[in-house]
C-alpha cells in the first residue's frame, strides 16, 4: 500500500451533470467479461431507449441495450478502450429527448422478488461490475455456496477519479435500497460500506443509513482492491488462488449497486453512467451523467477549452487505466473516468537495469516479487512467471510506481499472465 498524490480536487466538489445525447453512439458488442453478444438488431433498424439489441446463449454474458433512440446505421469493427477494437453496433441519434419507457415497481412489488427473480432483472438490465472488472452481476450474485458478508466498494482509491464519490453523495438514498436488495438476494445481514477518509461527504451520508455498517478507510492506494478492503475491513485474507466468496464474502463497487436499484424499481437497463473528465489540461473537470457508447472526444468538449493539447488520454485512472490512440473510442459499462494529461505528466522516463533494490517486493500489496515475475517474462520463461505467482497480480501498478530503475514491471507481468491462459 502506497499513498499517492490524489489530484481529486480538480473535480471532487463538482455535482453530476447530464450530458447531452451525442449524435451517434457506438455500443460494443463485448463490455462484460465473457462472451461477445450478437446484434439483435440489423441496419436500418429504428430503435428505442433501453430496447435490448444484443444478446447471446452463454454461461457467461451479459446483454447490451440502446442507450439512445434512433437508427442503426452500421454494425462495424470500431476501437474500443480495453481491446483496441470490436464490432459495435453504431446508433445515430433522431434528437428526440430519451422516453423511458420503463415500469416503476411500489416498494411491495419490491418486497415480493425473490432471489432468482432479483438475478433475472439484473441479468436482462444487462448490469456487470462498474468499478472495472466488468464481471456480470447476476453470476456474482449466485454464488456456488452460502456467504456471510456484503462489502460494498466505496473506496474509489484511484487518483483523480471522483465519479463514485459524487454518486454516494447524491444518491445515498438509492444506493442504500440497492444494498438492501443485494443483501436479500444472497441472503446476509452482515453489510459494510468501506469509504476512504478524503471522502467526507460520503462517510456522513451513510452514517445515517440503518443496517449499514460505515468502515472508514485510510486513503492508500490499492485501498479499494477486493483483497485489501476484505484484509482492512474483516481482517480475513483470501488464500491463494481463491476467491471471496471461499471465506464467504462478496464485494460489490457502489456504482453496480446502484444500477441494481435502477434495474429493480425503475425497470432501467444500464445504458448509462456516471463518468469523471478531469485532468490539468482541461478547464472545466466535471463528473457527468453519459449515455454508454458516446464517443470520449464529446465528453471531452464538453469540458472544454481546453488549457494544453493532452499529451495522453487514459480511460480510467492513472494507475490501472488504458490509454487510448484515439478520441473516437466510446465510453462503456466499465469506464469510470477520462484523464487528460500533459506532455510533462506522460512522459516515459528511461529504463534502466534492476538493482535489487527489492522495493516493488515491499511495495506489492499481495505479496508478489514484481522483479523476478519481469525477469522471467523478458526471457519468456512462464512456467517460471507462473511458479511466481503472476497470475494473482491485480495490476495495480505500484511496482512501476515504486521502481527506481523505471523498469516497466506491470509491462510484463501482464504478459506473463495472457500466456499463462494459452
Amino acid at each position: 500500500m502506497v499513498r499517492l498524490t490524489e489530484n481529486k480536487h480538480y473535480s471532487e466538489d463538482k455535482p453530476i451533470e447530464e450530458l447531452p445525447n451525442p449524435p451517434k453512439v457506438y455500443l460494443p458488442l463485448i463490455q462484460h467479461l465473457g462472451k461477445v453478444c450478437n446484434p439483435l438488431v440489423k441496419i436500418g433498424d429504428s430503435v428505442i431507449f433501453g430496447q435490448k439489441i444484443a444478446d447471446i446463449e452463454a454461461n457467461v454474458y451479459a446483454p447490451i441495450h440502446a442507450s439512445i433512440s434512433g437508427k442503426v446505421i452500421a454494425i462495424q469493427n470500431w476501437p474500443h478502450p480495453v481491446l483496441g477494437r470490436a464490432k459495435a453496433i453504431v446508433i445515430e441519434s433522431d434528437a428526440r429527448v430519451n422516453q423511458p419507457g420503463f415500469s416503476l415497481k411500489s416498494r411491495q412489488e419490491i418486497d415480493k422478488l425473490t432471489a432468482q427473480s432479483l438475478r433475472e432483472i439484473i441479468l436482462n438490465a444487462g448490469i456487470v461490475g462498474m468499478g472495472g472488472a466488468s464481471f456480470p452481476t447476476h453470476i456474482k450474485l449466485n454464488p456456488p455456496k452460502p456467504l456471510e458478508t456484503l462489502i460494498v466498494n466505496g473506496a474509489e482509491c484511484e487518483p483523480y477519479l471522483t465519479s463514485d464519490a459524487r454518486l454516494m453523495v447524491e444518491k445515498t438514498v438509492e444506493i442504500s435500497l440497492g444494498i438492501e436488495l443485494v443483501a436479500r438476494c444472497l441472503g446476509i445481514k452482515n453489510v459494510y460500506i468501506g469509504i476512504e477518509d478524503n471522502k467526507p461527504e460520503a462517510i456522513k451520508a451513510f452514517s445515517k443509513s440503518s443496517g449499514i455498517k460505515v468502515k472508514v478507510l485510510k486513503s492508500d492506494y490499492p485501498q479499494g482492491g477486493e483483497k485489501q478492503l476484505i484484509q482492512n475491513i474483516l481482517g480475513k485474507e483470501i488464500p491463494r488462488g481463491k476467491l471471496p466468496f471461499d471465506i464467504g464474502v462478496l464485494v460489490q463497487n457502489v456504482a453496480t449497486i446502484y444500477a441494481v436499484y435502477e434495474a429493480a424499481y425503475k425497470g432501467k437497463p444500464l445504458i448509462e453512467r456516471v463518468v469523471t473528465v478531469t485532468g490539468s489540461c482541461l478547464s472545466n473537470p466535471k463528473n457527468l451523467l453519459v449515455p454508454i457508447g458516446t464517443p470520449i472526444r464529446n465528453l471531452i468538449e464538453f469540458c472544454s477549452p481546453l488549457k494544453e493539447m493532452p499529451a495522453k488520454i487514459i480511460i480510467g485512472g492513472p494507475m490501472m487505466g488504458i490509454a487510448q490512440y484515439t478520441q473516437d473510442v466510446p465510453i462503456i459499462k466499465s469506464s469510470g473516468g477520462i484523464l487528460l494529461m500533459n506532455e510533462k505528466e506522460a512522459k516515459v522516463l528511461d529504463e534502466d537495469p534492476c538493482i535489487r533494490c527489492a522495493a516493488c517486493v515491499r511495495g506489492c500489496p499481495v505479496g508478489l516479487m514484481p522483479c523476478q515475475i519481469n525477469l522471467a517474462s523478458e526471457r519468456e520463461l512462464w512456467n517460471l512467471t507462473k511458479e511466481y505467482g503472476a497470475t494473482d497480480c491485480i495490476e495495480c501498478g505500484i511496482c512501476n510506481y515504486v521502481c527506481p530503475s523505471n523498469r516497466r514491471l506491470l509491462e510484463t507481468i501482464k504478459r506473463a499472465k495472457l500466456e499463462s491462459v494459452k
